[in-house]
């Protein structure tokens, strides 16, 4: 027996998924500066896939060696959103985000140490005036 009609369809729609999104289109090759950064994009990808088949019965051919008619399809987007850059230069590696809502948390956790210290600040003022 050989291989089901619905192989094929799934095989060429992954094939072609495949050669649209690679490493490389996640993250962009680097771009280098006259000023001498190199600047990197990167994207958010998203794909999606779906494929469904039906046999019939055949009214006309009663030989059951045979396999019955197939009737089935595929389909497959890609969606890519570029999201933020990386900025590398002499100072170091700086992030760029494009959404104001990607980076929340990477602020929140920026402000930690910067609060933390602020704390620590305050409770060495407090011990200096008891002494």
């Amino acid at each position: 027996m050989g291989e089901h009609p619905i192989h094929n369809l799934m095989k060429i729609s992954m094939e072609n998924i495949k050669q649209m999104v690679d490493v490389d289109t996640i993250v962009g090759n680097p771009v280098n500066t006259e000023s001498g950064d190199t600047i990197i994009p990167i994207s958010k990808v998203a794909f999606g896939f779906a494929a469904g088949g039906s046999e019939f019965e055949s009214t006309t051919n009663t030989n059951s060696d045979q396999n019955p008619p197939f009737g089935g399809g595929s389909g497959g987007g890609v969606s890519i959103t570029p999201i933020a850059f990386l900025v590398v230069n002499q100072q170091g590696v700086e992030i760029k985000h494009l959404e104001e809502r990607t980076h929340l948390y990477e602020r929140l956790l920026e402000q930690v140490p910067k609060t933390v210290n602020s704390i620590m600040n305050e409770f060495d003022k407090d011990s200096k005036k008891g002494e």
